[in-house]
């Protein structure tokens, strides 16, 4: 970075993304202020409790102990940063399409702060075209007169919460600026944080590439989907067949079914590539087809559960276990369990559900293991969650996470 501009990090968001990468810049020996408009949130912050399952409380206590991270709802204190990162939601709105009120409310909030010769990247996933044609307009139009020069960069994140493996450090980070020097000072400043940087050549590249990234798994997990749908109607092991699949060396690769797609990034990305390529006079009619078919999938699971109970029982009793979007986490971020409650209960059915790592969720709680049911639906195997209770009780399981095979009463997805 310029030798007159200390090594001081400004992020913008401290939730998933924003917060592991301000341990890595703290690890890196940057000085990091974490921003964040929820002053519950910044208060147990700073408080040494970490509200995200990937940064630990002895992690974050030792960030901040060593006086390299504090965590503010003062926006203005941005002003002493050389870098500054964008790290909010970019959430789907009503109409299943791009809302980007969080994106702007960040630019228009930094906007009167930013020194001269900061940087300024956004990590935040949106359609190619958002650094240069919403971003950068907000801040330059509001910035301070001293602040004549400004450089801008793309780098979207790759967070995968709970994550044993693959973090902040060895995940290869994509970066494209809007200029060389722009360019040159966002690789200096990642090259600091990650192990493998990856230049690409402008920043439409990099946020189309983000979309690409979890586009592919959308298209893979929905026909992987529809293919258990069928498999299962010819009365045929779906695992079974990944299984021979998987035996390929080349040119395949293994999806399960479950559920439905949840979390941060596979419901929400493609319909931001969809949506700018209708805005461009196109249409994406192969993602389209894979969403319709992964936004399906929760009504076939209900089915499928309520078929496993006598058909004497009018309102039968659902007990679901697990409504985070994934094992390990408790992350219940666009969960497909949402939609599949729903249509339990258009169905007639009584809905309750047990999650060892979510004690709340959508106003409801999580019930205990012996709350008398007609069938168990196993959405997500978490940590914690005892099984052998539920088939001792001898009620019907239908397994959507094929980790219960072999046993009786079991039935899989």
């Amino acid at each position: 970075m310029s030798a007159q501009k200390p090594q001081i990090l400004a992020i913008i968001g401290q939730g998933y993304v924003g917060l592991p990468l301000a341990m890595a810049a703290v690890d890196a020996g940057w000085s990091v202020i974490g921003v964040d408009n929820f002053a519950t949130k910044v208060a147990q912050i700073n408080a040494g409790l970490s509200p995200i399952e990937d940064i630990s409380n002895a992690q974050l206590k030792a960030a901040l102990s060593s006086g390299a991270y504090r965590a503010t709802t003062e926006i203005s204190d941005i002003a002493k940063a050389s870098v500054i990162t964008i790290c909010v939601p970019t959430p789907l709105d009503e109409k299943h399409e791009p809302d980007l009120s969080l994106l702007r409310s960040a630019a228009i909030g930094i906007a009167p702060f930013v020194a001269n010769e900061t940087l300024v990247v956004s990590e935040s996933t949106s359609y190619p075209g958002t650094l240069r044609d919403v971003i950068i307009p907000i801040i330059n139009s509001a910035k301070p007169a001293t602040s004549p020069t400004l450089y801008f960069a793309s780098a979207p994140e790759r967070v995968n919460p709970g994550d044993p493996v693959w973090n902040q450090k060895n995940t290869p980070r994509l970066v494209g600026a809007i200029d060389s020097e722009s360019q040159s000072r966002a690789l200096t400043f990642y090259e600091s944080i990650c192990d493998a940087v990856v230049p690409v050549s402008t920043p439409e590249v990099a946020e189309a590439a983000k979309l690409l990234e979890n586009t592919f798994r959308l298209v893979n997990i929905a026909l992987v989907l529809e293919f258990n749908q069928i498999c299962s109607s010819a009365g045929i092991n779906v695992h079974e067949v990944i299984d021979a699949a998987s035996s390929k060396p080349y040119g395949y690769m293994p999806f399960r079914p479950g559920v439905g797609v949840g979390g941060h990034c596979i419901p929400v990305d493609p319909l931001y590539l969809t949506w700018w390529a209708r805005k461009n006079g196109d249409q994406a009619k192969f993602v389209e087809s894979a969403d319709s078919i992964s936004r399906q999938m929760p009504k076939y699971v209900a089915q499928r559960a309520l078929g496993l109970v006598d058909s004497s029982i009018v309102n039968p009793k659902v007990l679901i276990l697990g409504v985070a979007y994934k094992p390990g986490i408790s992350d219940v971020r666009e969960t497909p369990v949402s939609e599949l409650r729903d249509h339990l209960l258009s169905l007639g059915a009584s809905v309750a559900w047990h999650d060892p790592l979510v004690p709340t969720w959508e106003s409801s709680q999580s019930v205990d293991l012996d709350w008398q049911c007609d069938v168990v639906i196993l959405t997500i195997k978490q940590p914690g969650m005892n099984l052998e209770q539920i088939m001792a009780s001898g009620v019907q399981i239908l397994d959507c996470t094929n980790t219960m095979k072999g046993f009786a009463g079991v039935t899989p997805l």
